[in-house]
């Protein structure tokens, strides 16, 4: 309730001071938005879940650090929503916050718990495997926001799965984890107040870097509480946790795929991510917003509801599932720029 009432009280604040200041994003041809608009949500973001985890949750098992590492990442955002940053610098930041979790707090994925035949990792593929998994998932949860209320609501739909589980089931370990998962979700409600199209404020690196950075702590620690506690998935942890975090792992790898099959940097800004495909098929903001979280909720319940069937069978039905998503988007974009090609020929002819 704490981090909800300052990230609401916070954000009409920050609205201001972004006009007055004319600290506003302005329109281009990558996004959806026609009006000038704040980028700043994510200070009203930080400054509930901060204020909320430091006077409310116990820090400790790594909490502390998560908030170390949280603090870098919203200067690091802060200064890309004000004046931009280069893609090396903000690497730089992210690698600087995910080694004080991983080496200062221990926070690292220790085993594959049975994929591929692997069970312990070697401390030093433990360490990489770990920054990967970091960097990549914070980067999912910056990629995934570019529609009103779109990363809000998919970090809302992640935390609250996460923070579910470590509530029951995660005991003097990882209970702690179920107060970083509430304080986020209230920061993000008193947000999500005022982000819902047409929004006049967005997340931006300052919200989405921070956002993505607890998320990437939170799966880690559960896949983590699968082999340290008597939880409901066991060693199938991994796949479970694959699937919540579904759509932005999803959106992620297929735009990379798209980039780089097409000779082009997988960082090269475009108009290729899931929303913009649901956008092209006729759907509003808010629907695709709406359908988007549905998705991610439906495969939730599915790797939930089949995680005894292992982390092989799971993966593989995620992967099947992925890839008869792209192909309907590669085939609905085809179709859609066929017709655009007709209509071109036929208004010249």
């Amino acid at each position: 309730m704490w981090a909800l009432l300052v990230s609401l009280f916070a954000v009409p604040s920050i609205i201001y001071i972004a006009h007055l200041k004319n600290m506003l994003d302005t329109p281009n041809g990558r996004t959806v938005h026609m009006s000038l608009t704040p980028r700043l949500g994510g200070v009203a973001v930080f400054a509930g879940f901060m204020s909320a985890l430091t006077i409310f949750a116990p820090l400790e098992n790594g909490a502390k650090e998560l908030l170390a590492g949280c603090i870098i990442l919203f200067f690091v955002g802060l200064k890309d929503d004000l004046v931009g940053m280069s893609v090396s610098k903000k690497f730089v930041g992210q690698l600087l916050a995910t080694g004080i979790v991983m080496i200062m707090a221990d926070v690292r994925i220790t085993s594959f718990q049975g994929i591929l035949g692997v069970h312990s990792l070697p401390i030093g593929i433990s360490y990489a495997f770990t920054l990967g998994v970091i960097v990549g998932i914070t980067n999912a949860i910056n990629l995934i926001d570019g529609l009103d209320g779109l990363a809000g609501t998919i970090v809302l739909i992640i935390s609250s799965t996460f923070g579910y589980y470590f509530y029951m089931y995660g005991g003097s370990s990882y209970g702690n984890y179920a107060f970083v998962a509430v304080c986020l979700i209230g920061g993000l409600l008193g947000f999500l107040r005022y982000n819902f199209h047409r929004a006049p404020i967005f997340m931006g690196d300052t919200g989405s870097l921070v956002c993505g950075f607890i998320v990437s702590v939170l799966a880690i620690q559960f896949i983590e509480m699968g082999l340290r506690v008597d939880e409901p998935f066991g060693s199938s942890a991994p796949s479970v946790a694959v699937g919540i975090l579904f759509v932005p792992l999803f959106d992620t790898l297929r735009v990379f795929s798209l980039r780089m099959l097409a000779g082009r940097s997988p960082f090269s800004p475009d108009k290729n991510h899931i929303h913009h495909r649901i956008l092209a098929m006729g759907f509003q903001q808010i629907s695709t917003v709406l359908l988007l979280g549905l998705l991610n909720i439906l495969v939730i319940l599915f790797v939930i509801r089949f995680a005894a069937l292992g982390n092989t069978v799971i993966i593989l039905a995620l992967a099947a599932f992925s890839a008869l998503l792209s192909i309907f988007f590669g085939v609905y974009q085809s179709r859609i720029s066929r017709r655009q090609l007709l209509a071109a020929e036929t208004t010249t002819s």
